[in-house]
């Protein structure tokens, strides 16, 4: 097989954590860091420097706002994130069809 498919996945959203992370935000319009961080099973540290990397890739926004009793962060999927993740998501499907239709001999 041609590894070129695998070679061009996106590296920032390919890791397992960011992967996660952007899995998570494309099915809701936004989480709250406390909500994904519970969802994932991620700690503060492991959450924060994820999400920091997507932050400077454009693939995530955050916004901080103060709630009832202490300020709260909204992380949602931005737009270039969802087309990311969506390029993403079609490059994996490529890989596979050509697994279907060319699958390796034992």
């Amino acid at each position: 097989m041609n590894p070129e498919p695998v070679l061009q996945l996106d590296r920032v959203i390919h890791e397992k954590a960011r992967l996660a992370i952007v899995s998570a935000l494309s099915a809701a319009p936004s989480l709250s860091y406390t909500d994904l961080r519970n969802l994932l099973g991620m700690t503060d540290g492991n959450l924060t420097s994820h999400l920091r990397i997507l932050q400077e890739a454009g693939l995530v926004s955050l916004s901080k706002s103060t709630g009832e009793a202490r300020p709260q962060t909204q992380c949602v999927l931005s737009d270039a994130g969802r087309s990311a993740f969506t390029e993403y998501l079609g490059q994996l499907e490529q890989i596979v069809s050509r697994f279907r239709k060319n699958p390796p001999s034992p």
